[in-house]
């Protein structure tokens, strides 16, 4: 079996994670609120880390869905409510982050579940797991691309929020929380330095060629995937901002 043969699963599922990830990256940095997917991961890990340390993994889309609504929902209600949102938001995701601890410390396996709940192995992903992916991701695209522009106040938000939690319910259960931020805000940020292409395309082929390549350095070097996701995705980001970005002006004394 050649290495297309084994890999093309992952290829396909981490090319659906950048795409539907930037959808939801791009208008987190345009309202400057990047803790936001961070915390509804992390909430989403929590119900996750329920589900799998307390309950011999029983209901775990329920639980994890259940934990992500609800951060989703607070932070939806909180940006009409208090200020320093961002704060707001950044703390939420700190009592996400002790909240799985605590229930981890409760399993014996508890350091290799914080593990894969951080960033999990998607490289030997089957070909029967790619059509819930799609559905699921399919789904979202339409409500972002046709129902959210036709919205308006609390339900736009409501929408928005909503949306970015099913979105992560499922992405953190394959990738993991750490992924998902990287991805959520990397090829996104890289996408906003640049004025020549549709922000949406270049956020989606510049994470796709880092995702891939990612893939191929697991691989070969028998790497933890998710980690090395992360090491590429941010590592490509960094670099080609701190090339692209023009130097700031000083202010004349």
């Amino acid at each position: 079996m050649s290495l297309i043969e084994l890999l093309w699963p992952a290829f396909v599922l981490s090319i659906l994670l950048v795409f539907i990830h930037t959808v939801f990256g791009l208008e987190i940095i345009r309202r400057g609120v990047i803790f936001t997917d961070l915390a509804i991961g992390q909430f989403a890990a929590v119900g996750l880390a329920v589900s799998v340390a307390l309950l011999d993994g029983s209901y775990q889309t329920l639980w994890t869905l259940g934990f992500a609504l609800l951060a989703a929902v607070t932070i939806a209600l909180s940006a009409r409510r208090v200020v320093h949102v961002e704060a707001f938001i950044g703390l939420l995701y700190a009592l996400g982050i002790a909240s799985m601890m605590l229930v981890l410390a409760q399993s014996s396996e508890g350091m290799e579940l914080f593990n894969k709940l951080s960033a999990a192995d998607i490289l030997f992903t089957m070909p029967e797991d790619l059509p819930k992916s799609f559905l699921t991701y399919g789904g979202i695209a339409v409500v972002m691309f046709v129902l959210y522009p036709r919205t308006s106040g609390i339900m736009k938000e409501l929408v928005f929020f909503s949306a970015l939690a099913l979105t992560v319910t499922s992405s953190v259960q394959s990738a993991g929380v750490l992924v998902v931020f990287s991805l959520l805000v990397a090829p996104s940020y890289a996408a906003t330095i640049q004025k020549r292409f549709n922000p949406l395309y270049f956020a989606w082929a510049f994470g796709s060629t880092a995702v891939i390549a990612a893939l191929f350095l697991s691989y070969h070097f028998d790497l933890p995937t998710g980690y090395s996701i992360i090491f590429c995705v941010v590592a490509a980001t960094l670099v080609y901002v701190l090339l692209k970005s023009e130097p700031a002006q000083t202010l004349e004394e």
